[in-house]
């Protein structure tokens, strides 16, 4: 009988000395299925929260279209990969020579702003010999509160809502397509922050008086941590479609989002080892410049697991990096037996978000192999209603990132 390969096989297999990523193909082809075919509108996979050209295909083969970019190597990274995505550059603040080469190069016609001087740098960098694009769909940012979330995006981008009009109008004036979009900061934790992030895009749309054609809801969409348990996804998609039908927009108006958390948490876990253990601080071979990079810099849980049998009871663990520095602190509590000692294997879960995109060589420190699983992620936000789709995948050990 067919047994799905984990991160106990993988330990007990190679016996690695550098941590090695676990990545779940099942778990983000789900993901993707889900949002293409439950969120009224559009989805986009926001790439900054995990690059992987693997991820990338696997999310387009799960029904994901279209993708934020943020950079013009994310761009260049898209359109290789999946040369007929569509691409839209969710940056409010972008290089005049990336705009440009988004645009003539690559094909991309959806720009966001926050300004009116962003939006004359799109406007110039677009022409062609001296006459404006009329193929653009402009998205200007509204500032809105991150109050339900527990990583906030409120101060760097957006336009506040009283500040909005003229640069909405004009926007409406360059634009082929007008859109209004905003980000409610990352894991939000009730529906209720998009509900009323809507209320500020009325306000918006009518002190400005035009007609909007997009309304980008960005991302924020919650995964399972530690003591982070959001209600449904459905739920989320409920509150939204219905705030959405109530805007003053356009008939033809449609309806985007940016997850990326929400469609790549579930993709990869981290195997590491323990080489020290003191007291209740352990010291691993990952850490802040590696893939736990959230769990020292903003305090993030993740769950734990022991890669062996133990009936000691569970206390909260901290963790120390390989590397040399004080800074390489993972404050937690992670919890694990009260019996871990050096030499110990033990799983990170929910790391497919931001961890390998945030992974740095310092001090020499770098992942090891990358190696395809079979088993269900520790927590999942998508119920499993349809029959498995998951076969045997011969495992793969790579360098590349997971």
């Amino acid at each position: 009988m067919y047994k799905p390969y984990n991160a106990l096989g993988v330990a007990r297999d190679t016996v690695p000395s550098q941590p090695v990523t676990l990545v779940r193909p099942h778990a983000a082809a789900r993901a993707a299925r889900y949002f293409a075919e439950k969120f009224p509108g559009t989805p986009m996979y926001a790439v900054k929260a995990n690059p992987s050209p693997d991820l990338l295909r696997i999310l387009w083969d799960g029904g994901i279209k279209t993708f934020d970019v943020a950079s013009i190597a994310e761009v260049r990274l898209v359109r290789e990969t999946l040369p007929e995505a569509t691409l839209c550059f969710m940056h409010p603040v972008k290089p005049r020579e990336s705009i440009f080469e988004a645009y003539h190069v690559h094909g991309v016609r959806t720009f966001s702003l926050d300004g009116l001087e962003e939006l004359a740098k799109i406007v110039e960098e677009t022409s062609i010999d001296g006459q404006a694009a009329t193929d653009l769909t402009l998205c200007v940012r509204l500032r809105v509160s991150s109050a339900y979330s527990k990583l906030s995006l409120a101060s760097k981008f957006g336009v506040p809502v009283d500040e909005a009009a003229p640069v909405l109008m004009a926007a409406r004036q360059a634009a082929d397509a007008l859109g209004i979009c905003f980000h409610v900061g990352s894991q939000a934790m009730s529906p209720s922050a998009y509900s009323d992030a809507m209320l500020l895009v009325r306000a918006a749309i009518v002190a400005a008086g035009v007609t909007v054609d997009v309304v980008d809801v960005g991302g924020g969409f919650p995964s399972i941590y530690p003591g982070m348990e959001p209600g449904t996804m459905q739920r989320y998609f409920d509150v939204i479609g219905a705030a959405f039908e109530d805007l003053p927009v356009s008939y033809s108006a449609e309806l985007w989002c940016e997850p990326g958390r929400a469609l790549c948490a579930e993709y990869s876990s981290l195997l590491v080892r323990v080489e020290k253990r003191r007291d209740d601080t352990l010291y691993i071979n990952d850490g802040a410049y590696g893939a736990l990079f959230d769990a020292a810099h903003i305090d993030w849980v993740f769950p734990t697991n022991l890669l062996r049998e133990s009936r000691a009871k569970s206390i909260g663990y901290s963790f120390y990096g390989p590397t040399c520095d004080d800074m390489d602190f993972m404050r937690g509590p992670f919890e694990l037996p009260a019996d871990v000692q050096t030499g110990d294997y033990f799983e990170i879960g929910m790391l497919g978000a931001y961890g390998c995109a945030m992974r740095t060589a310092f001090n020499g420190f770098t992942n090891g192999d990358t190696v395809i699983v079979t088993d269900e992620p520790m927590a999942s936000a998508y119920t499993v209603t349809e029959p498995s789709r998951e076969v045997v995948i011969p495992i793969r050990r790579a360098k590349s990132q997971g």
